[in-house]
């Protein structure tokens, strides 16, 4: 029995709280991962899982196990981050998770090149605008937006979204260009839904420097940031997105910004990461790349009126899931 392998599997089961989901993430068949943690309870002369219908509990002896293993696998990984040098590639398969805008718009136009700096990492990479759990799913890496609050993941900022307002020049020429936040309430806008909890999301402004939200009326709501943007190119109604979404719009005239004095701040795009995680040199090896891409993308950087120095911000900090 490869007792490496069999502690993997078993911290994989216990934090997916799954047989099948740990065989997922670990590209096993379910009976593999069944088999190896009855041989290392034979092996270890102990239950470690106690199995019941709906769910899995640890026992005492599991409890302890679970702990002693978090411990030895964590060493393994510093040892062999410590060995790791500039003449050995990092190499493995990394499991990367993304808003689907971002992931189309920033990141993948420039995988190219992480594949020639990297030959040696298999990535895959899950396009979602749906807020993925990273121990549940066995992903090592995801980029988020947003604030971050406190939790069991580790994250780096790297860079900053900013919204634009923005319509059809045929929209505002029917409708009338709004001058400020009262305007609104003639106006109609596209609007964005949530993927989890279904709830139609309002537009921000800042106004008197507090940030406002605006619920907009509209006959049309959807859940995909493509989708959002097609529709109002389409002339259907105010939109409010990011700025590497609209900025090649904006310059055709395909669509005309509004309201750019009540312009909400800008939010934090940040990398996170488990904390048993973030020694891995897969996992920095992205996370450094990924830092220059967005550092060298002018729709993400700070940009004139923006936060200049939460941009520069690039230490680590706790955050949520």
């Amino acid at each position: 029995m490869d007792r490496l392998q069999a502690m993997q599997v078993f911290m994989r089961v216990v934090e997916t709280n799954s047989f099948s989901k740990a065989a997922e993430t670990l590209s096993l068949a379910p009976s593999s991962v069944t088999s190896i943690i009855k041989n290392l309870e034979a092996f270890l002369d102990v239950r470690l899982l106690q199995r019941t219908t709906r769910r899995l509990n640890l026992t005492a002896d599991g409890t302890e196990y679970y702990d002693r293993c978090r411990q030895i696998l964590h060493f393994i990984e510093e040892t062999e981050a410590s060995l790791h040098s500039t003449t050995r590639q990092p190499k493995g398969r990394l499991r990367i998770d993304m808003p689907g805008s971002i992931g189309r718009m920033i990141v993948l136009p420039k995988l190219a090149e992480f594949e020639r700096r990297y030959p040696d990492i298999e990535l895959m990479i899950g396009l979602t605008d749906r807020t993925v759990d990273l121990i549940q799913e066995g992903v090592d890496c995801v980029i988020r937006t947003g604030s971050l609050a406190d939790s069991s993941l580790v994250a780096k900022r790297i860079g900053l979204l900013h919204w634009v307002t923005c319509a059809t020049p045929e929209y505002l020429r029917e409708h009338g260009e709004p001058k400020s936040i009262e305007d609104l309430q003639r106006h109609r806008a596209v609007n964005y839904f949530s993927c989890s909890t279904g709830r139609v999301m309002p537009f921000f402004f800042r106004v008197e420097g507090k940030d406002t939200p605006v619920q907009m009326q509209g006959n049309l709501a959807v859940n995909q940031s493509e989708a959002y943007l097609a529709c109002g190119l389409e002339g259907l109604g105010l939109l409010q997105l990011s700025a590497y979404n609209v900025i090649p719009h904006l310059k055709s005239g395909r669509l005309v910004p509004v309201l750019k004095e009540f312009q909400a701040p800008p939010l934090p795009v940040s990398l996170m990461f488990p904390h048993n995680r973030h020694l891995s040199p897969t996992v920095r090896a992205f996370v450094d790349w990924a830092s220059e891409v967005f550092d060298n993308d002018v729709s993400v950087r700070a940009m004139p009126g923006a936060d200049v120095a939460a941009n520069n911000s690039s230490g680590l900090l706790v955050a949520n899931h």
